[in-house]
């Protein structure tokens, strides 16, 4: 499943608890992620699920539903 692995990232780049990554947590207010965490799991993302992420798009993603969202549609 697609949100278990993106949270799988998330725990493992930010450090934060697994009950913290919620689909509708915001990644910068809730989870606390800055610009390098999201260069980090941008780059964990694509070597994950073999796609190609762009810096752009990253910056739009503000929940983690939305990087479910953003992979789904690529995949």
């Amino acid at each position: 499943m697609i949100f278990n692995q993106v949270k799988a990232v998330l725990v493992d780049v930010m450090g934060v608890a697994e009950a913290d990554v919620v689909p509708s947590a915001y990644l910068i207010d809730d989870l606390g992620a800055d610009s390098l965490d999201a260069v980090e799991i941008s780059i964990a993302l694509q070597d994950i699920f073999k796609i190609e992420i762009e810096d752009d798009d990253i910056l739009e993603m503000h929940t983690v539903s939305d990087i479910v969202d953003y992979i789904e549609q690529y995949k």
